[in-house]
């Protein structure tokens, strides 16, 4: 077996290596995009102590990673050539759940023969993608407007419209500007509805990998205020226009895939993402 070295994360440095991972192993088979490991990083302030990562690699260059939360949830990306690190990375995260994307099979296999049982029932995401070659253009009711975000000027009200969409929440103008700091973070792929009043009410914040040229959408919103008329849509078709015009081809969006919570998925579905793969979880047979 070739001889892996595993490092304990240590700060931005080492994401950067984990989304070099994903952006190498990036297809409809794989659960990451670079984008969304960003925001999972930096979306909140102080939240370091709660997690453990750690990455391997094989000659200087990231094979694998995987990260654990106090909650005893595991998530994990691993190169399927290097599939034999598997019992290593589970082992090193104890008794945790894990989730993975239906289609890695090979890493589903392993699990079960570890005495890792499928879950089923209960809440779910799918991801849904579509090419950006026939894009429509974004509309909105007469009194709202669109912007792409200028600067960290917005970070403010950026956050406090993210805050208003999923309350309770823990962004914060601080955690934004994290996010904002972050690679490859671009303002001009983060957009804004404002309501006549020039208050935000609704976003989309869409980051792109250029060397695969596909972006994710993560997160998108609206104000509960202002939710069906259609904003969410417009912000989200405002940031693909502008990936697109960057080089992307085509864009992803993970959503509620059980039907106690459709919204989403039908708005996303409405302008032409479509469903192809479901996050799968998998639990020890001794965890209740």
């Amino acid at each position: 077996m070739p001889r892996y070295l595993r490092k304990d994360y240590r700060g931005p440095a080492d994401l950067r290596e984990m989304q070099t991972l994903a952006q190498r192993l990036w297809s409809q088979v794989s659960r990451w995009h670079l984008g969304e490991l960003a925001w999972r990083r930096f979306q909140h302030v102080g939240r370091e102590p709660e997690w453990r990562t750690a990455l391997w690699e094989l000659d200087g260059q990231p094979v694998a990673w995987a990260w654990a939360d106090e909650s005893g949830k595991l998530d994990l990306q691993l190169d399927p050539a290097h599939l034999a690190l598997a019992d290593e990375i589970l082992s090193w995260s104890g008794k945790s759940t894990v989730t993975l994307l239906d289609a890695e099979k090979e890493l589903a296999d392993v699990l079960l023969r570890r005495g890792y049982e499928q879950r089923t029932g209960g809440p779910f995401f799918v991801h849904l993608a579509r090419d950006l070659a026939d894009l429509p253009s974004p509309s909105l009711p007469a009194g709202y407007t669109l912007r792409a975000v200028r600067d960290e000027r917005d970070a403010g009200a950026r956050a406090a419209v993210h805050a208003a969409a999923f309350s309770p929440s823990r962004v914060t103008a601080e955690s934004y500007l994290q996010v904002m700091a972050a690679w490859p973070y671009r303002p001009e792929l983060d957009w804004l509805v404002e309501s006549e009043e020039g208050e935000p009410v609704a976003f989309c914040l869409v980051w792109l990998d250029e060397v695969n040229q596909v972006a994710v959408l993560e997160p998108v919103g609206t104000d509960p205020g202002h939710r069906r008329r259609g904003l969410a849509t417009a912000a989200v078709l405002g940031a693909l226009h502008a990936a697109r015009q960057l080089g992307a081809r085509a864009a992803r969006v993970c959503a509620r895939g059980d039907d106690d919570y459709p919204s989403a998925r039908a708005t996303y579905e409405s302008i032409g993402f479509r469903h192809y793969a479901r996050n799968v979880t998998f639990a020890p047979q001794d965890r209740p």
